[in-house]
């Protein structure tokens, strides 16, 4: 049996999906599994035995061309509700094409024939949770877990996978042991949160009496300069690959991040969570996306960032820590 897998967008979103994959491979034990990644993403399943093959898409080639070189498929399935997905396992052609897409899409769900004989509708969708909130959002693992089901992939797994090698935890063995590790990425510098409070947070979170560590990625370089020059943390962890990231996180007695692809590494590392999600559509985020398989708190940005509020975003960050930290 052949077996085509596409998921070509976030790290992240990738890392929610080796449950499904693994699900996949328990269900399809005998399979040739080929996983399509993208050249961002692909680095989350660059150890990961549930595959057989993992190819890039190449940025210069259609992702519907891309997808005829797997004619001859019996099952493929598109783990991402975006079009290059879609147009991938349509290319396929395979006995059975599966994919999703939400509510509201409805040009997606027209044009979903195209694509798929087996198709998934979710309804975690910004606008319906806003629009019905006593009901509630499916975790994105959940919903990959049904969509596999579609594929006959019933035999689930549930955790979250990232192959760390003592190799990768010897690049950070000289970090504190066991540190409160706070994430640093730009949603901590606007729409509700600043540089001047984030300091403020990591200076408050010192009340603990644990290490401070600051993980973050080349994007953030220029602010977290800037904390360091605060001198609040005890260490800051930059220029990490995926993988000695994710070592990192194992040391950690608790994690704060904002709304990242953070989130998942921490879950996948098992290590307790406190996430910081948008004042916007904060409903679904919190639900779809919040932590997985780990004890966890979530916290609201405000929706200004006047002093008074960004004082309550501290302390409500303070107080789940604490929680998790004593549970």
């Amino acid at each position: 049996m052949r077996i085509v897998l596409s998921r070509t967008d976030r790290v992240g979103d990738l890392i929610l999906s080796t449950p499904a994959i693994a699900t996949v491979r328990k269900s399809f034990p005998s399979a040739h599994i080929t996983m399509i990644c993208s050249p961002y993403n692909r680095v989350v399943m660059e150890r990961n035995d549930d595959v057989d093959a993992l190819v890039t898409l190449p940025r210069e080639i259609r992702p519907s061309a891309f997808g005829k070189t797997y004619r001859g498929a019996d099952l493929a399935i598109a783990l991402a509700p975006r079009i290059g997905d879609f147009e991938i396992v349509g290319a396929t052609r395979a006995r059975v094409r599966v994919g999703y897409t939400y509510v509201t899409r409805k040009v997606a769900r027209l044009t979903s024939r195209l694509y798929f004989n087996r198709f998934m509708i979710s309804e975690a969708d910004p606008e319906l949770a806003d629009r019905f909130p006593d009901r509630p959002v499916q975790h994105e693992v959940e919903q990959l877990l049904d969509l596999v089901a579609i594929g006959g992939a019933r035999e689930r797994v549930t955790r979250l996978r990232i192959d760390v090698t003592d190799a990768d935890r010897a690049v950070v063995a000289a970090m504190p042991s066991g540190p409160l590790v706070v994430h640093i990425a730009d949603r901590w510098f606007h729409e509700g949160s600043t540089l001047a409070s984030t300091i403020a947070l990591i200076r408050e979170l010192r009340r603990f009496e644990l290490p401070i560590v600051l993980t973050h990625g080349p994007e953030s370089a220029a602010a977290v300069a800037e904390i360091e020059s605060s001198q609040v943390a005890d260490a800051v962890v930059g220029g990490l690959s995926f993988h000695q990231w994710a070592a990192a996180f194992e040391r950690a007695r608790c994690i704060v991040t904002v709304d990242t692809g953070a989130t998942h590494v921490a879950s996948a590392m098992r290590r307790p969570t406190v996430v910081v999600f948008e004042h916007r559509y904060f409903r679904l985020s919190s639900q779809e996306w919040a932590p997985y398989g780990v004890p966890h708190a979530l916290v609201r940005k405000p929706a200004d960032t006047s002093e008074a509020s960004l004082a309550q975003l501290r302390a409500g960050i303070i107080a789940n820590v604490d929680r998790l930290l004593h549970a």
